[in-house]
């Protein structure tokens, strides 16, 4: 049985010119880099230039990864990151989301099509995107990262630069943040269960 060459391998073949080990990187590592630019910036177009550009830094001469430091993957999300920060530094601090893209589409359900469900799903999730997108980006990075992304607090924490506290104090922020903006504002203190239902959304 042949064991799968690991992330770093691969991208020493990559770097050799290899074309098929980069083909083999990109396909196991694009997915969640493209979510995380997608919910940082909510533009797909944007989305793709950026990991586009976080892969092509590998190949670079200059590339400074060091597998002794930490995962390709964490390595990539920190390239992704300061494309992101630059990509916001050129636009306008909140970007319209660009409707229509078929990676925030909600899945059709095997039990057969509830067209009302859906609709009512499908503006639910238009919200809760919405409302993730608008977060100052402090909050936003933490949310996308810990919790659309599912890493782990110390890795984000090495990510963005800082003490896992501030991390755990930011994503706590954060999600009261989201809970007030997906409330309606006659009801009383949302329900703290009431992220988790939204968060199952995307």
């Amino acid at each position: 049985m042949t064991v799968p060459e690991t992330d770093a391998e691969l991208l020493v073949r990559s770097r050799q010119g290899d074309e098929s080990a980069f083909l083999l990187l990109y396909r196991r590592l694009e997915s969640p880099l493209y979510r995380f630019a997608l919910n940082m910036t909510g533009s797909p177009a944007s989305a793709e230039d950026i990991t586009q550009e976080a892969f092509l830094a590998l190949l670079r001469e200059d590339c400074g990864y060091q597998p002794e430091r930490g995962t390709l993957s964490a390595y990539l999300f920190g390239i992704a990151r300061k494309l992101v920060l630059r990509h916001q530094d050129r636009n306008r601090p909140y970007v319209e989301l660009e409707l229509g893209d078929t990676e925030w589409q909600y899945p059709e359900r095997a039990a057969g099509p509830d067209p009302m469900r859906e609709i009512l799903e499908r503006e639910a999730l238009e919200l809760l995107r919405r409302a993730v997108v608008s977060l100052p980006r402090r909050y936003r990075e933490v949310v996308v990262l810990c919790d659309l992304q599912e890493i782990d607090y110390a890795e984000a924490a090495d990510l963005l630069g800082c003490p896992v506290g501030t991390v755990r104090s930011r994503l706590h922020r954060a999600r009261a943040l989201l809970l007030e903006k997906l409330q309606p504002r006659r009801e009383p203190r949302p329900d703290p269960n009431t992220w988790n239902t939204a968060r199952s959304l995307i």
